[in-house]
């Protein structure tokens, strides 16, 4: 074996390598991959006279963290970062799996994930999709896998785990299924209690930046707009706003023949009933204004039609497991009007340059990608089967450790589904963000394992 200083060249050597294939999706593009939602994260930081601004709908968290890292002058830092982030967390699981981390194991399983999986494809996306499978490996690991974490180690997962939980309020469903599962499976108070920390500090941020920067100290001081946009859609409560209405005397009333919408289409359209009162009036921030009036429509629409609620929700959450590509982190859709004025006000001219220059930004990515996409769904079927095998061996063997990576990835994904396809809309990029895991976690615990 070497030295352990040429160890842990190796090992730094290995997960540098690591990050890269993991992000080569930007350097296809010639430039970090960026959302519509990407331009409102650089808004959150963007200096005067038009920012930094307060985004009514996200968390105060991701754009602030990536500044950290761009600083104004380059993306490349943000995503490089994304990249190193994942590539250490992977490092730690093969090493809780196998016992001791290799470089060899570790640069097959980055390569594996980087070419036949959806990984790339999130972790080189400049948003906080990132954090959904970086949440869910840090709290894994640290209530099963703890005796495998230095000191060092262990509080820098417990804080990636409230980072991420705090920066997209979906991650909140999925850390709480984890809370419970670490719970059952290791029936001890310690390990429930080191997942459970981080899960905590997040909630303490979330409702403390709400109440600092948007004067309501909640989780989501408008998220009940999210929650009727998804009843709606499903027509729940559509449903409800006929039934009441016009005696109910809400604003909705008005627009009572034209639901249900598209949830997407309620929420962002110029001309939806949240954007555009009835006598054609533009309403500014018309998601927070009505954010009232949703919290008591979606509190109706509950107590008085649980079951169809509960049916489109399992409905929407096994949509979302068949919805698991690339496909919506490629297009240019809204990056003109929503990042482009971002980077051209706050970055360089050589950085607007470059993301001009960029596949994505000349609509050119999605025919660039598709030759690489084609194992996603034959990686993510091997997955399911290696997955199931490696929970049999692990239950066989008794190794809590293991038992609890696989089934826990199992239950990530699936809370993930829910947290999305059911509470938000299903799309693409929210399972593919998160299924890649189950391949790469599955075929790492199946390896030998090293004394």
């Amino acid at each position: 074996m070497p030295a352990p200083p040429a160890r842990a060249w190796l090992a730094a050597c290995a997960m540098l390598a690591g990050a890269l294939a993991l992000v080569w999706p930007a350097f296809l593009n010639g430039y970090p991959l960026v959302f519509s939602d990407t331009g409102a994260f650089l808004h959150q930081t963007a200096p005067p006279p038009s920012g930094p601004l307060v985004i009514w709908d996200k968390p105060h968290v991701y754009g602030p963290l990536i500044q950290l890292f761009h600083l104004h002058v380059t993306l490349w830092g943000p995503v490089l970062a994304q990249g190193l982030l994942l590539s250490h967390l992977l490092w730690l699981a093969q090493r809780a799996l196998r016992g001791e981390a290799t470089p060899a194991i570790h640069l097959l399983a980055c390569l594996a994930a980087a070419a036949v999986t959806t990984a790339p494809f999130t972790i080189a996306l400049l948003m906080p999709d990132l954090f959904a499978p970086a949440v869910l490996l840090a709290l894994l690991l640290l209530g099963f896998a703890r005796d495998r974490l230095t000191g060092g180690e262990a509080l820098w997962m417990g804080l990636v785990a409230a980072t991420g939980i705090a920066a997209h309020l979906s991650h909140l469903p999925l850390a709480a299924a984890i809370v419970v599962l670490v719970a059952m499976l290791a029936r001890r108070v310690a390990p429930a209690l080191r997942v459970a920390a981080p899960v905590a500090v997040a909630v303490l941020v979330l409702i403390g930046s709400n109440a600092w920067l948007q004067g309501r100290a909640a989780l989501s001081p408008h998220g009940a707009t999210f929650a009727l946009a998804r009843l709606q859609a499903d027509g729940p409560a559509a449903a409800v706003i006929r039934d009441r209405c016009p005696d109910a005397g809400w604003y909705l009333c008005a627009f009572a023949d034209r639901l249900p919408m598209d949830s997407d289409a309620f929420l962002w359209e110029a001309d939806s009933p949240v954007n555009r009162a009835p006598d054609g009036t533009p309403r500014f921030l018309g998601g927070a204004l009505l954010s009232a009036e949703a919290a008591v429509i979606v509190a109706e629409t509950l107590r008085t039609r649980p079951l169809e609620v509960a049916v489109a929700m399992i409905g929407n959450t096994l949509r979302q497991f068949t919805l698991a590509t690339a496909g919506d982190t490629l297009v240019d859709s809204h990056l003109a009007a929503a990042v482009r004025p971002r980077i051209a006000e706050a970055f360089p001219v050589r950085e607007l340059a470059a993301y001009d220059s960029g596949l994505q930004s000349r609509g050119l990515l999605p025919a660039a990608a598709a030759p690489f996409l084609w194992p996603d769904v034959p990686a993510l079927l091997l997955g399911a089967g290696l997955a199931l095998l490696a929970w049999w061996q692990a239950a066989r063997a008794g190794e809590l450790r293991r038992l609890g990576l696989v089934v826990g990835v199992l239950v990530g994904v699936s809370a993930n589904a829910f947290a999305t396809g059911a509470l938000s809309k299903p799309h693409l990029r929210y399972e593919a963000r998160i299924l890649w895991l189950m391949p790469v976690i599955a075929g790492l615990a199946l390896l030998p394992r090293r004394a």
